[in-house]
């Protein structure tokens, strides 16, 4: 059993999911890998896109390479639903791939929590858009 506890913890309110949304765009933003694997269970299961993760080990290392790929990144999320211990979230982000093209990423986020509010599955699905520099919002 995991002793760390992450805050805001399950049963969720609107007030407290919208909280955890705002902590993990905020987390997600600082593009520090370790920083953002401290928000999973040490054995976490993820699915990202077709990639599959498993544990904070594998997140850090995935997250290293995301972050060494995606120039410029910048994310928003966006609560949509949550119950007891689920959040569901849309989010977007834009970022320079390694040509200096400028790419919009649109998806849907699946989280589940354990009882100590660190999230034990992510199920990301996620579309890229190309975009000019000029249609940038964030």
């Amino acid at each position: 059993m995991e002793t760390e506890i992450k805050y805001p913890i399950p049963p969720f309110t609107a007030e407290t999911a919208r909280d955890k949304v705002q902590l993990a765009e905020d987390a997600w933003n600082s593009q520090d890998p370790e920083k953002v694997s401290k928000a999973y269970t040490i054995d976490t299961e993820w699915r990202n896109r077709s990639q599959f993760v498993n544990g904070r080990e594998e997140v850090v290392a995935f997250l290293t390479e995301k972050w060494q790929k995606e120039k410029n990144y910048k994310l928003r999320k966006e609560l949509w639903a949550f119950t007891d211990n689920k959040i569901a979230v849309r989010f977007e982000y834009e970022y320079q791939n390694a040509e200096g093209a400028w790419i919009r990423a649109y998806g849907n986020e699946n989280w589940e929590f354990n009882e100590q509010g660190l999230m034990q599955k992510r199920y990301a699905s996620i579309n890229d858009l190309p975009i000019d520099e000029s249609e940038r919002r964030l």
